[in-house]
């Protein structure tokens, strides 16, 4: 199945893995499960980090290159994904979030989410 996870699940992956549910970690070590990390995660990761959120304190390089180095596949943001954002209805404001929910739904992936007010957007989203 492929999975993409929502900014905090990646940083908890990367660098807190006891924040991670029981059921997230399982997802993630399941070995026939592919990893997807989005471009919009490690934007709002820069972004956040410039403003200096102490919750984003990890440099958006490191990251990434762990995250490839680690068998995650990164998902690009297309014009597709942008388009889909009007078909949305309004659960939550937080544009970074809004994009993982569309990317999912254009790509027919499952986003993994420990946020519980994205996880009542319908389609493909699982909260952890």
């Amino acid at each position: 199945m492929k999975l993409l996870l929502d900014t905090h699940l990646l940083l908890w992956a990367a660098g807190a893995p006891d924040q991670l549910s029981a059921e997230a970690r399982k997802l993630l070590e399941d070995p026939l499960n592919e990893l997807l990390f989005s471009a919009a995660s490690l934007w709002e990761i820069a972004i956040k980090r410039g403003l200096g959120r102490s919750d984003f304190q990890v440099d958006a390089r490191v990251l990434r290159r762990g995250l490839l180095d680690n068998g995650y596949q990164e998902l690009a943001i297309t014009s597709a994904h942008a388009v889909s954002l009007d078909s949305l209805p309004p659960i939550h404001k937080d544009p970074f979030d809004r994009i993982l929910v569309a990317q999912a739904t254009v790509e027919g992936i499952t986003l993994l989410t420990a946020d519980a007010l994205v996880a009542q957007y319908p389609g493909p989203v699982h909260h952890v």
